[in-house]
């Protein structure tokens, strides 16, 4: 791995210390390693730093370049870390967010704590509900999407993408079959959502051609973790997206149905908010910890 900051603080500590042996007690290093560092650096840049020629330690006017260079750099790394440091502690007020049940619940919640250790004092108001808020109207900073994108003047940052899939517990298949064709799963319970932007329908993808299955069923909730307990409960099929039930797959609490007929169905999961110059800094400092690590959950699926 590539540590030239790393490398660039041990030839200021050689240079500073006097010697090769005073650097390495200060930095709880061997002097052979410190050797070593000093040399993949010359090699790496093709050029001789220090004179080894004399008694004492001398540099090459290349050398004395390098240093006054790097002193430069690593002084100004230090302070945009002591500022960026103050900025977390000083940055306060309120992030209201909205996301839905289930990409709250096992994402973006256990996310909170570390984020709150970096910035003691920003608040979050958090809202779960699988129902699309308008941001302007409910006073939203961040809503977390899934699925297309409205036209709208708003930004999006974009995290991966979820896979639904048909799922079951292994309790209700014993009891009532597995489905082994699409036009089987209309003899199941399927269990639905009673959105009101939603149709109580299935869309499947089949060959090519999207087919709209109805969801006839015991159940309609508003979102998708009342689905999920109650797939689990081997109430019966569910269709959800994988990382609101990837610990249920991996213990066997539901296994996926039909996942050799349907083709994958994909929708993407964005942050959207209210972009432009002025974005609070309590905003743009909750996208820029939460966006990355919640890409890295996605993905790591």
């Amino acid at each position: 791995m590539d540590n030239r900051a790393g490398e660039m603080e041990v030839f200021r500590r050689v240079v500073e210390a006097g010697s090769f042996s005073e650097a390495a007690r200060q930095m709880l290093m061997t002097p052979s390693t410190i050797s070593k560092l000093i040399a993949r650096t010359e090699k790496r840049m093709g050029v001789r730093l220090i004179d080894r020629s004399t008694r004492r330690l001398s540099l090459t006017a290349e050398g004395e370049l390098y240093y006054e260079r790097s002193r430069a750099l690593l002084d100004e790394m230090a302070a945009l870390e002591t500022t960026l440091a103050r900025g977390a502690a000083n940055t306060g007020g309120t992030v209201r967010v909205n996301a839905s049940v289930g990409l709250g619940t096992v994402a973006l919640e256990p996310l909170l704590p570390g984020f709150w250790q970096a910035y003691p004092n920003i608040a979050v108001d958090l809202s779960l509900s699988d129902e699309i808020v308008d941001l302007y109207l409910d006073r939203t900073d961040v809503a977390f999407r899934i699925g297309r994108l409205p036209d709208s003047g708003m930004m999006a940052r974009h995290i991966g993408a979820a896979r639904r899939m048909i799922v079951a517990a292994p309790a209700y298949l014993e009891r009532f079959g597995t489905p082994r064709t699409i036009e089987e799963l209309s003899r199941h319970n399927c269990l639905g959502f009673n959105f009101r932007r939603s149709k109580p329908v299935w869309p499947i993808r089949e060959n090519g051609r999207t087919i709209e299955l109805p969801a006839h069923g015991t159940l309609l909730a508003n979102n998708g973790e009342t689905v999920r307990r109650l797939a689990v409960a081997g109430v019966g099929l569910a269709r959800i997206a994988d990382f609101h039930m990837r610990d249920d797959l991996k213990s066997g609490r539901l296994v996926e149905v039909l996942g050799d007929v349907i083709e994958s169905d994909r929708e993407e999961i964005n942050a959207l908010y209210l972009g432009g110059a002025h974005m609070p800094q309590r905003v743009q400092a909750f996208l820029d910890f939460v966006v990355p690590r919640l890409r890295q959950f996605v993905n790591d699926w």
